[in-house]
């Protein structure tokens, strides 16, 4: 196979370089294949250009941001990606119908599609991404390195070969050595991705890698490499043209990620020589030729940390999530770049015109429980406040405040993304921008990322794939609530009870002023049970004419001076607070209290007496039933009534946001009832299985 790669590399090479001049193809009307933010960001850039946009929508999507932006709107099926932004054909109809020239796929959904962008080239459509034989070679883990061997890229010593026997693999193990790395071959996303520790755990990785692997991508291959224990996630960004010419856009760091995946990117990447940078754009370039690119991709390579070796680890054949930070510090726009190289035009710039100034992260922000082991999340934007965009802040979303984070779909809300003339500046921002992004409704990784933006080892650019395994305690500290926290709760509880109040005469708001420049002459009092990290706490605050006082479960009386800030319909409140005087956010939701301090979001529930609230039966309690740990699709239900089941049997399997959750027994039970259908949308809490009460029973 590899001799025969080799043969082909070199075929496709001189093909490429003898391929005729091609023509320019003006294009002045897309069709984004595609939804939220990265329509968003293309339509942005069409429209300075001048290029008209067709958006297609699911129908959760109708309203969508996205869908309202563009110029034209079509339905292109029901809410699962399977019926809907996956439908190529229909897609590339709707297409031809609008009268666009040319497809942006975006990420994800048909971007690294074969079969689409062959489909759109036999129908005389542009498909703005690079050739399909570029999309095959490098979506196939063991062809890509084999062209990349070829082509003089380091590559990581591994096994690629054809032969996937048992018997095989493991001789080819014990020759590599361990740990030991083991990869589906085609997908990613960590998709199929186990570590063999020893030789010992070799077969049972191997077989549940290949299970993953053959229900995610229908293929069971794999292949062996090195484990590098400490690695850097380094990628190069890459532009081509059709006449052969390609650039680097400098690299980015993309090693602290959770489940496989990225989480937050910075670029370039910290603590690399000149030297290096070169040598790490040029193997890019490199690679990107080996295999006739056109258009924008990123070549990601394994950093080791310790030496800063560096291999070829797999090339992305679209544009990336990330790739804002790499226009922040070369001042493009790569959205016009694939726009103008898809039309026939030529690079826009030569390599030694490309400069590199200041740095620059980028944050995703996602509907998750960072302390739920980052399970996704969905559910309604009630509140969205967002940090003020400027030249070096920029906040790439396709929500607004009401819409919905949907079940269906990637949780990413939004990217948040800041320029710094140096790391140390563009982290400040960061984490100033962070504080400042406010969202309530939902669980978001906010806090967390305030925390490791914030964590000393990140602040000296200690970075590398384990990172937030290894920080794991001092990035999960234990929750604390202060007093006063509680204190400002039952501030905004208050202020937004009577937001409605009149300025007392000094330009100050009064909270218990009953008319305009009226004074209540006698004392007034409120009383809360105020819930947080699972303690309820009692809460009375006073007003007796001048100052607020507010007592604690049945401590001291405590006399805060507070005021409500002018600031549109949010609630802004300054108090001072034990001669501490701080400005905060806050938002009432029905029972609950969202505060938005300097060290993050401190979310209260307001304790409802029991006769006005419904008891949940949560897993854990009586374990009479098992509920959704997230909102998601009931996929399969793998039992029925009657069934008796042991405890750790898998009762049903659980869709949400592109992942996979296993709902297991608690215990030896009798199923009772079953509390969705196949395909159903079930709640985050609401009960899937509900066993029998052999109490009651008894």
């Amino acid at each position: 196979m590899y001799a025969r790669l080799l043969r082909s590399f070199g075929a496709n090479a001189r093909c490429f370089a003898t391929e005729a001049t091609p023509k320019v193809r003006p294009i002045n009307k897309i069709l984004i294949s595609n939804r939220g933010e990265i329509a968003c960001r293309v339509i942005r850039t069409a429209r300075k250009l001048g290029v008209r946009t067709v958006a297609v929508f699911s129908d959760p999507d109708e309203k969508s941001l996205h869908t309202q932006l563009a110029d034209e709107a079509y339905r292109v099926g029901e809410a699962a990606s399977s019926a809907s932004y996956l439908r190529g054909e229909h897609i590339l109809q709707i297409a031809k119908q609008s009268g666009a020239q040319a497809i942006h796929p975006g990420y994800g959904f048909l971007s690294e599609s074969v079969e689409f962008a062959e489909l759109c080239q036999r129908e005389g459509v542009i498909f703005m991404g690079p050739p399909s034989s570029a999309i095959r070679d490098m979506g196939i883990k063991s062809t890509s390195k084999a062209i990349m061997a070829a082509a003089g890229v380091p590559i990581i010593n591994g096994y690629h070969g054809d032969d996937q026997s048992d018997e095989c693999l493991q001789r080819e193990a014990k020759a590599i050595g361990f740990p030991l790395m083991i990869k589906a071959v085609r997908g990613g996303g960590g998709k199929g991705m186990r570590i063999a520790e020893k030789p010992e755990d070799f077969l049972t990785a191997l077989n549940s890698a290949r299970t993953e692997s053959q229900k995610s991508f229908g293929d069971s291959s794999v292949l062996l490499e090195r484990y590098v224990r400490s690695p850097r996630h380094v990628e190069v960004q890459v532009f081509a043209d059709q006449y052969g010419d390609a650039v680097y856009l400098w690299e980015r760091d993309c090693s602290v990620q959770r489940r496989h995946q990225k989480i937050i990117e910075e670029a370039p990447a910290p603590g690399l020589s000149e030297e290096l940078r070169r040598e790490l754009g040029e193997a890019a370039v490199r690679a990107a030729k080996a295999v006739g690119y056109v258009g924008a991709g990123t070549v990601e390579f394994i950093l080791d940390k310790e030496d800063l070796s560096f291999h070829f680890m797999e090339m992305n054949t679209r544009l990336q999530v990330e790739h804002p930070i790499s226009e922040m510090i070369t001042g493009t726009d790569l959205v016009e770049w694939q726009i103008r190289i898809a039309a026939g035009e030529r690079l826009p710039l030569k390599q030694e015109q490309i400069t590199r100034n200041g740095h620059a992260f980028e944050a995703r922000i996602y509907a998750e429980n960072p302390r739920g082991g980052f399970l996704p999340g969905a559910g309604p934007l009630r509140y969205l406040s967002t940090p003020q965009p400027s030249a070096d802040v920029r906040v790439e979303t396709g929500v607004r405040e009401g819409d919905e984070v949907s079940v269906h779909y990637d949780p990413m809300i939004a990217k948040l993304v800041v320029w710094g003339e140096n790391r140390s500046q563009a982290l400040n921002s960061l984490i100033a921008r962070l504080r400042e992004y406010h969202i309530s409704g939902l669980d978001t990784n906010i806090n967390f990322l305030i925390d490791l933006a914030s964590h000393p080892e990140f602040q000296l650019a200690n970075v590398h794939t384990g990172f937030i395994d290894e920080h794991f305690d001092s990035l999960f500290p234990p929750i604390e609530i202060s007093q006063q926290q509680v204190s400002q709760a039952a501030l905004a509880l208050v202020f937004n009870e009577l937001q409605a109040s009149f300025s007392n005469g000094n330009g100050r708001q009064d909270p218990f002023a009953a008319a305009a420049n009226a004074r209540l002459n006698y004392a007034l009092i409120r009383t809360y049970n105020l819930r947080a990290n699972d303690k309820v706490y009692s809460v009375a605050v006073k007003y007796d004419g001048e100052d607020v006082q507010v007592q604690v479960d049945s401590g001291s009386w405590q006399v805060i001076k507070a005021q409500r800030v002018e600031d549109g319909v949010r609630l802004k409140i300054r108090a001072n607070i034990d001669n501490n005087i701080s400005t905060y956010n806050a938002n009432i939701d029905g029972a609950r209290i969202s505060l938005f301090l300097e060290s993050g979001k401190v979310d209260f529930e307001l304790v409802q007496p029991k006769f006005l609230s419904a008891q949940v039966d949560q897993l854990g309690g009586s374990g009479s039933r098992v509920v959704a740990p997230m909102p998601g699709v009931l996929e399969k239900v793998l039992v029925k009534p009657g069934d008796q089941v042991k405890k750790g049997d898998s009762l049903a399997v659980l869709i949400a946001m592109k992942m996979e959750h296993i709902l297991k027994a608690p215990k030896d039970a009798t199923v009772k009832s079953i509390g969705g259908a196949e395909g159903d949308n079930v709640a985050k809490g609401a009960a899937v299985i509900t066993f029998v009460d052999e109490e009651a029973a008894n």
